[in-house]
């Protein structure tokens, strides 16, 4: 293989890899972009002021109050309780427990996802006993989409400990008329309930890392190719030698 060939082969190399790598860093920050939209967007409904059961049944569509905090009054419905398993919180495992809340003036229900309780690995099928005040009840919290399903086999179960919740279908089980959101009830850990929810972060600096690693690898390219294929060839290039006469 001739040096020219050579050359010319190594250059287009060169020229799809800082090609291809900056393609990637570019894609990382239109990823960054539209992660920080999501961002702020959840950020921009976390400061509204909290909804209460007037200004939640009025919405009609909960759907835009994703996000959104809330305090409302009302009663819980503790036949109903549901123990979801394998929720780990703070690197334990445990149950994420689910109750009914009925809203004040019987106008609407919704699941609350009430805290966390860890499991007991002598009995996998006991659950601890859960507090639950009796009469009108006020509580603080966050709307929510239902806990994320976790792979399991079969139909959805109907038993006190289940792996996901159905929410079409437990709104079947307790007869209750529940929104399409849950309520992720926040506060102090109080009734023997864990409350370390995961803050909302879309992780945008991770990708505006990644994209610094993607355009220094596009620069260590160049840079290679200039120092390898331009100057050194440059250096090395024999000088003319003067003649005397």
């Amino acid at each position: 293989m001739n040096a020219r060939l050579k050359f010319v082969l190594v250059t287009a190399a060169v020229l799809v890899a800082v090609g291809t790598t900056m393609s990637l860093g570019f894609w990382q920050l239109s990823r960054a972009t539209q992660k920080q939209a999501l961002q702020t967007a959840v950020d921009a409904q976390n400061a509204k002021a909290p909804l209460t059961v007037d200004t939640l049944l009025a919405a009609g569509n909960s759907t835009p109050l994703l996000h959104q905090r809330a305090r409302l009054r009302g009663s819980w419905a503790p036949k109903s309780l549901v123990f979801l398993d394998n929720r780990p919180m703070d690197g334990r495992v445990g149950f994420v427990v689910i109750m009914p809340f009925v809203l004040e003036g019987g106008r609407g229900a919704l699941a609350v996802q009430r805290g966390w309780v860890p499991r007991g690995f002598d009995d996998r099928s006991r659950v601890p006993p859960i507090a639950t005040p009796e009469g009108i009840v006020e509580i603080e919290g966050r709307m929510v989409l239902p806990p994320s399903d976790l792979y399991s086999l079969g139909e959805p179960t109907v038993a006190l400990i289940r792996q996901n919740l159905a929410l079409a279908q437990y709104r079947l089980e307790t007869g209750l008329p529940l929104l399409p959101l849950t309520l992720q009830q926040t506060g102090a850990n109080t009734e023997g309930l864990l409350r370390d929810w995961p803050v909302v972060n879309f992780g945008v600096e991770k990708n505006y890392g990644y994209a610094a690693q993607w355009f220094g690898m596009a620069a260590l390219f160049a840079a290679l190719y200039l120092w390898f294929q331009i100057i050194r060839r440059f250096m090395k290039r024999p000088k003319d030698s003067a003649s005397h006469v």
